[in-house]
């Protein structure tokens, strides 16, 4: 049964195969000159509806070349509008905003290889389409023409073989006319020999002229039965085959145009497939827990949570600390993160020490702290200090990174500098050694320039690096000054508590060394601090609100410290300082780039102030 069921499948194969052969063949042997030899005008319109497909499909093309164009166009948009601005660049650590980047990038290759197949179906496809259908529209028209000459030689001929031919049956009714005159003459006995002669002569010539339309006759349709078979078998299949193979070219190349254009469209489809896998690369790149830890380390301060508030027994303290303690509430909640007072305190304070006597003198020392206290181009100070203290590190480890990079690039050049100089001086004719020169010495500048803030920047490393991190956070301070806390600072950045059951009064030296400093107004100088004989403590503060007597504490030396430039005291709470001079440090910088200095001696009559941090080298005890 099995060996029946194949046998016959076989036997259908091959019929099928030889059916298709014998189509084939059949097909190869139609021909528009056998089979449609009287369909002239039906063939001359269909032929001009087959080129305006192919016009209309070249339209297509444009029209999706538009398309393509305008999508590619619109993308490169969308990526350009959507391309991180500067100030996002910091942003860029995140694998979530990288992972955007690269989305960005594969996007914009995705609106490249959209161009590629607006440009490929622009030179190809549609350059081939309209030179294809200008030359089908020229051969037509030569073919009609052809065809046209054809038909009217036949019509010219039929017309001719139709003229003879009633020419001929003119002359023949002629001549039988003439033969029945010359009949009827002859038996009629009226008349003459002569006219009877006449009529003869007469029936001679129209027989004459009968026989010679005859013979004109059969030669006009001699030439019309050969021109006519010539025409029919030989000259219009000849135009008919060429209009044939005319639209067969025509069809040939509308499958070889929309197979084409199917091919630029394969060619990108690669690319267009890598760049989706970048896009899912880049998806799958994102790590949260990575952009977690990033964000703690680009935010982190280095401070500790405040601690617990103690409870305050209002019972055993004191009126005198209770006032002084809600003294201690009013001024801290003005506490600015750096420990100094905002301008409201200030206000009710300016009158503790007269520093500031008019509103031109605080403007004279805020442009004077405006100029001292340099910023970096986003609104930093250089050294970083009004960063928290892990910020301010990794600021200046990024610095310094930076800067290792350039003196390394700036090295090359001038070694690259050095060399062609070298190569000048063996050989003159290369070029003059002293044009390097110049070159040469503004490198070594460079060099230098770099290698002195390098060297700068090392040393605010190591300091940022010596000073241990707050153990408390501004929160927490105004938190224990709110509690009647007493907190006194020392040289190494810690604070001490000192708890006596509320009978303490408020440190006020405490207070006013976190803010002494010019950016305050509450720095003390020869003119503001005890020993110089001006500051007076029964002077009233500016308004109503009442000056609390305090008696401020002499602070004892931290540290030593050189001087690395000289600095000119232009402003109140500051001190001048000549190269290389030593001072005695009793408050460290608080990070408002100021440090409270001591001079050794008074010869100058100077007693504490404050100088730049950045124009010293400190040293403090253990």
């Amino acid at each position: 049964m099995l060996a029946l069921l194949a046998s016959g499948s076989s036997r259908s194969s091959s019929n099928n195969k030889l059916a298709e052969s014998e189509n084939s063949a059949q097909n190869s042997n139609m021909s528009w000159g056998i089979e449609l030899w009287d369909q002239n005008e039906n063939l001359a319109i269909h032929t001009n509806r087959g080129i305006d497909a192919l016009d209309k499909f070249a339209n297509f093309l444009r029209d999706r070349v538009a398309i393509e164009t305008e999508y590619a166009g619109k993308l490169r948009r969308l990526v350009k509008n959507y391309q991180p601005k500067k100030k996002e660049e910091e942003d860029n650590e995140f694998t979530s905003v990288q992972a955007f980047r690269n989305l960005l990038k594969e996007v914009g290759d995705l609106a490249g290889q959209r161009e590629v197949v607006s440009e490929s179906l622009q030179l190809q496809i549609i350059a081939g389409v309209t030179l294809l259908s200008k030359t089908l529209r020229e051969d037509r028209k030569k073919c009609l023409s052809d065809g046209a000459t054809l038909q009217q030689n036949l019509t010219t001929q039929l017309s001719s073989l139709d003229r003879a031919k009633r020419n001929y049956e003119k002359a023949y009714r002629d001549s039988e006319k003439a033969v029945d005159s010359y009949k009827r003459a002859d038996m009629d006995l009226n008349l003459s020999r002569a006219e009877v002669e006449r009529y003869k002569n007469v029936m001679t010539a129209k027989i004459q002229q009968s026989d010679d339309a005859k013979n004109e006759y059969a030669n006009q349709l001699q030439k019309t039965n050969n021109l006519q078979q010539q025409h029919f078998s030989i000259l219009l299949p000849a135009v008919l085959s060429r209009l044939q193979e005319l639209d067969e070219k025509r069809t040939r190349g509308f499958r070889e145009f929309i197979v084409g254009a199917a091919d630029v469209e394969s060619s990108v489809a690669p690319i267009i497939a890598r760049c989706m896998e970048g896009i899912v690369k880049a998806g799958e790149s994102i790590n949260e827990k990575e952009d977690t830890f990033k964000v703690i380390e680009r935010y982190q301060s280095g401070f500790t949570p405040p601690r617990d508030i103690p409870f305050e027994d209002l019972s055993k303290c004191d009126p005198d600390s209770v006032q002084d303690s809600h003294y201690s509430n009013s001024t801290s909640n003005h506490l600015t993160i750096r420990g100094t007072m905002s301008a409201n305190k200030l206000k009710k304070r300016v009158g503790i020490f007269n520093i500031f006597g008019s509103n031109k003198q605080r403007q004279i020392i805020e442009a004077c702290i405006t100029m001292k206290n340099s910023l970096t181009a986003d609104g930093q100070k250089e050294d970083f200090s009004d960063l928290p203290p892990n910020q301010r590190r990794k600021k200046l480890q990024a610095k310094i990174a930076e800067l290792t990079q350039n003196i390394a690039q700036e090295t090359k050049a001038r070694d690259g500098l050095m060399k062609m100089k070298i190569v000048y001086e063996a050989n003159s004719s290369l070029g003059n050694p002293m044009t390097v020169e110049g070159q040469l010495n503004e490198s070594e500048h460079k060099l230098e320039k770099l290698k002195v803030d390098l060297k700068k920047y090392q040393g605010f490393l190591e300091k940022a690096s010596q000073v241990p991190t707050a153990t408390s956070s501004p929160q927490a301070t105004r938190n224990q000054l709110q509690n009647g806390h007493r907190t006194s600072r020392h040289s190494n950045g810690s604070a001490d508590d000192h708890h006596d059951d509320g009978d303490d009064q408020p440190d006020d030296a405490g207070s006013l060394s976190s803010s002494a400093s010019p950016e305050s107004g509450l720095g003390t100088s020869h003119t503001s601090l005890p020993g110089s004989g001006q500051g007076s403590a029964n002077e009233n503060a500016i308004g109503e609100d009442t000056y609390y007597e305090t008696e401020v504490e002499t602070l004892n030396p931290v540290g030593k410290c050189r001087a690395l430039y000289p600095f000119e005291a232009s402003s109140e709470g500051s001190i001048p300082m000549s190269e290389g001079e030593e001072l005695q440090v009793i408050e460290i910088d608080q990070g408002d780039g100021w440090t409270r200095v001591r001079r050794e001696n008074n010869s100058n009559g100077w007693d504490e102030g404050f100088v730049p941090t950045s124009y010293i080298e400190c040293t403090l005890y253990a």
